[in-house]
């Protein structure tokens, strides 16, 4: 992981670009704080994937929370 201010990465897009297409992170920081992070297209989907274990339940019932949430806009009427 690479870490970069938005005035580096502003002045220097390409090379970042290129850095993130070989597969690397780049974290954007703009007055000390992080505010961004550069990931490829094919990294987006395990990123989100690996952020999301643990908070969906394994027994989940799709159609079963389906029905509950339009219960719940009918009878809000």
């Amino acid at each position: 992981m690479t870490t970069a201010t938005a005035t580096e990465v502003q002045n220097n897009f390409g090379k970042f670009l290129k850095m993130v297409q070989d597969g690397q992170e780049i974290v954007i920081i703009k007055n000390g704080t992080e505010v961004a992070r550069l990931i490829s297209k094919e990294q987006t989907v395990s990123f989100l994937s690996d952020n999301l274990v643990g908070i969906l339940s394994s027994d989940a019932d799709e159609k079963k929370a389906r029905a509950e949430r339009i219960a719940r806009y009918e009878n809000s009427d």
